[in-house]
């Protein structure tokens, strides 16, 4: 873990945040007055004033690679108890998605939010599914309350940087 930087966490999770690649992270039918990043970046998503809400219906679809591979244990999806997230699907290492596709493809893990969760409780993932995780698409499919705009308030994504050989720093042996 050496080199990481971001808050620790349990057993040795770190936030990912700093690995986030922000120049490809995007998100579907997001408002345009609540962004992602009011719920993704760090300063916003401590503000409880700031949301990610949805447009025209309930349902988000939120694309995030990351700038190196990272192993994902849990996630922390924070939302008020009205218009909160409910059914979360994760996908991991899975591209261009849409909401015409998006129920095409299993899931990595999908999870319903409980009241604990929207209050901050992370949610820990099938760990074995995001062991080599370049990009993560997370599918918020419905809401708490049934209406339609959901609101995120905070999404925080643990885990783990994974250590990777830079193949072009090798040099080749010589054979004497």
């Amino acid at each position: 873990m050496s080199g990481e930087t971001g808050t620790v966490s349990q057993r040795g999770q770190v936030d990912l945040v700093d690995f986030v690649d922000w120049s490809g992270v995007e998100c579907l039918n997001q408002s345009g007055s609540h962004s992602l990043s009011n719920a993704l970046k760090q300063g916003y998503r401590e503000d409880d004033g700031l949301n990610l809400a949805s447009d025209d219906d309930e349902q988000l679809l939120i694309y995030i690679p990351f700038n190196q591979v990272i192993k994902l244990h849990s996630i922390l999806i924070k939302g008020p108890e009205e218009g909160g997230p409910k059914t979360v699907k994760v996908f991991a290492n899975r591209e261009n998605m849409g909401f015409s596709n998006v129920n095409d493809f299993p899931p990595s893990d999908a999870v319903d939010l409980s009241s604990d969760n929207l209050e901050g409780k992370p949610v820990v993932l099938k760990y074995v599914k995001f062991q080599n995780v370049r990009s993560l698409t997370i599918f918020v499919e419905d809401n708490q309350s049934g209406s339609e705009i959901t609101k995120v308030q905070k999404i925080v994504l643990y885990g783990t940087t994974v250590q990777t050989t830079d193949m072009k720093s090798l040099k080749k042996i010589e054979d004497h």
